[in-house]
């Protein structure tokens, strides 16, 4: 248990890298579909997309996933509380949101009229709903 804060320290780290990187893609789909007529303003994007996803999002993605279950080994090998449980669910579909991400971006790479911009900006709050259940599920425990 002496890791366990680095563990944590670790997770919220990477967590709130990963949450960067979801809220940042879907605006960066926004840019992409309301300026598929501009070929060199989108061929930076999409170079932009690419790397967002690749080496910050997947890395903090497994980074949080990791530690998760580290700390989850450590501290709840026993029993799994529900608010534990509750807070699982609601990441996996976090994780099902970012390979959507993924989805999208190759989608908008092979058709930039794909979505037109108003729908990324809806898709954006998905994960902003999520972070907010994830964080009450954590700091107040309900159903203990």
């Amino acid at each position: 248990m002496e890791y366990f804060n680095w563990i944590l320290a670790f997770h919220v780290m990477s967590f709130v890298s990963w949450m960067a990187a979801l809220f940042y893609l879907p605006r960066l789909f926004v840019y992409h579909s309301e300026n598929a007529d501009n070929s060199g303003f989108v061929e930076v994007v999409e170079i932009q997309e690419y790397k967002l996803f690749k080496y910050i999002g997947v890395p903090a993605m497994w980074a949080t996933i990791i530690s998760g279950l580290a700390m989850i080994y450590l501290k709840y090998s026993s029993f799994i509380p529900t608010w534990l449980i509750a807070k699982l669910v609601l990441l996996s579909f976090l994780i099902a949101y970012h390979f959507s991400l993924e989805i999208h971006r190759k989608k908008l790479k092979e058709n930039p009229y794909y979505k037109p911009g108003k729908f990324y900006r809806f898709y954006n709050e998905v994960p902003t709903l999520l972070m907010i259940g994830i964080v009450i599920f954590v700091v107040i425990k309900p159903w203990q």
